[in-house]
């Protein structure tokens, strides 16, 4: 009985840090950089810059006010949902402002004798040891560049980027003993002893 309640009291704590993570994020206006448009479509807040244009349905989960280059958003109730959705619409619409003012960007990098990646048209053509070539067909949106052994993916939409870069690097993940395959580049791999390092 009383480790049901020391994990009931330790789950609402977790649950009340949240909340407050969710809540001082949620505070904070999100600053539109120079040269991006911000405007609001009933419940969807629209942002363009040039020919880009992105847009956030909200639902009318959250108070927004646009206020010179600051937009600002509002909790409409007290329930922990509400919270929820304050800090995420407002970290969602930053990353948007940031996705069209700098970009995002991932790079990997490929190990492996024989190992090679090449953008082909709309195609990442890779050759990482498997009996055939794997192309990857590039997102609408990102740009892929290859430089020796680096594969570097740019982009505006921050999940779209590393979404491209997880998949890639599924191909064929880092192995542990001589670290061949694709890795972040800022990827530690924890290197593993082969059995002759034991005898």
């Amino acid at each position: 009985m009383k480790r049901s309640i020391v994990v009931s009291v330790a789950k609402k704590s977790v649950e009340f840090v949240k909340e407050i993570k969710m809540s001082i994020i949620g505070k904070r206006p999100v600053t539109v950089a120079s040269g991006i448009e911000v405007s609001l479509d009933g419940t969807t807040l629209v942002a363009k810059k040039g020919n880009l244009e992105k847009r956030l349905e909200t639902h009318g989960r959250v108070g927004i006010s646009i206020d010179g280059s600051e937009v600002t958003f509002e909790r409409i109730g007290d329930e922990k949902q509400d919270a929820a959705f304050w800090g995420t619409y407002r970290a969602l619409f930053n990353n948007i402002i940031i996705g069209l003012d700098k970009g995002y960007s991932k790079s990997l990098e490929i190990n492996g004798v024989g190992y090679r990646a090449a953008v082909q048209g709309k195609v990442l053509n890779l050759q990482l040891g498997h009996s055939h070539d794997i192309n990857f067909d590039i997102p609408e949106g990102l740009e892929i560049k290859v430089e020796k052994n680096i594969i570097t993916i740019n982009g505006t939409d921050k999940q779209a980027v590393g979404q491209a870069a997880a998949e890639i690097r599924d191909f064929r993940p880092p192995e542990p003993y001589k670290g061949k395959g694709v890795k972040y580049t800022d990827e530690v791999i924890i290197r593993k002893a082969g059995k002759a390092a034991g005898k």
